[in-house]
């Protein structure tokens, strides 16, 4: 007598890896998603505030970050009376031989602060939730490291070829060591502040964004977080920036499923790393 076998188990025998990695990525996650969403009065007013608090954070992002135009901070410090401190400020940004360095520190700081702080008030005082729903919970991260890694193993290959060209080289790296000088500590510091850049974007794209709109759009919050994720690119070569379109769905789809921002933020942080040692080894400043 023959054993019968059920169609499932048949599926699950016979599916082959590309199926299995789009059921797992895709199908269960939108799946999960859409049966989260819910449409009523509630998620129609989060979606809302979530919509205009990136928008208003983004703005500021854009036209505050310059350090190369740090005059709003500066006159600000003045009219509250800071004198000495809006002197400081200005010959650090425009006269300092450091003024490079520190006008990207500058951006940097100001960029996390447009990322998180809007977010987190939003989360706290809006919603009145905990900060760590939205793409913080580390427990558990650790089985999924190795998906992030093979993201990283198949984009590095990319990121050296594509290094080769000029567009490349006259973008990267953003912080340009004086010739002959070292690059401690400048340049270390520069990383340091560069990746938390990077902590705090993922936090408000893949965290803010994509949890705080999923419980109305459901799966479509990644592809709405996607568009002003993308032209945060437009400055930047454009190959670089239609990856950003395929990384965003990646990073949104991996925060959606394991909810956590913290391997894609691992992950970004080791692109934008081989990309500046590839950008340093073409200028003969390493290797």
């Amino acid at each position: 007598m023959s054993t019968l076998t059920t169609p499932e188990l048949v599926d699950a025998s016979v599916e082959s890896w590309p199926r299995r990695i789009w059921r797992t990525y895709v199908t269960d996650v939108r799946a999960a998603a859409n049966a989260r969403a819910v449409t009523s009065r509630g998620t129609d007013r989060k979606m809302v505030l979530v919509f205009v608090v990136a928008a208003i954070a983004l703005t500021c992002n854009n036209f505050l970050s310059d350090g190369s135009h740090p005059q709003w901070l500066e006159s600000s410090l003045r009219t509250i009376g800071f004198q000495a401190l809006a002197t400081r400020l200005h010959d650090a940004m425009l006269v300092s031989v450091h003024r490079e360095f520190n006008q990207l520190a500058f951006w940097a700081v100001v960029v996390i602060a447009t990322y998180v702080v809007p977010a987190v008030l939003c989360i706290r005082f809006l919603f009145h939730e905990r900060v760590r729903d939205y793409g913080l919970r580390i427990s558990g991260i650790g089985t999924h490291l190795r998906t992030y890694a093979v993201l990283y193993a198949l984009a590095a290959p990319l990121i050296i070829a594509f290094s080769f060209t000029a567009a490349f080289q006259e973008k990267y790296p953003f912080y340009h060591p004086p010739a002959g000088s070292s690059l401690w500590p400048y340049l270390y510091a520069w990383w340091a502040l560069y990746w938390l850049q990077f902590c705090a974007l993922e936090f408000f794209f893949r965290g803010f964004m994509v949890h705080g709109l999923a419980p109305r759009l459901g799966w479509a919050a990644i592809f709405a977080m996607v568009v002003p994720y993308n032209m945060l690119h437009y400055g930047k070569p454009m190959p670089e920036a239609l990856a950003a379109i395929v990384g965003g769905i990646v990073l949104g789809t991996l925060s959606l499923k394991f909810r956590s921002i913290w391997p894609g933020a691992a992950l970004h942080i080791s692109i934008a790393l081989t990309m500046d040692l590839c950008a340093l080894g073409h200028a003969g400043r390493i290797f």
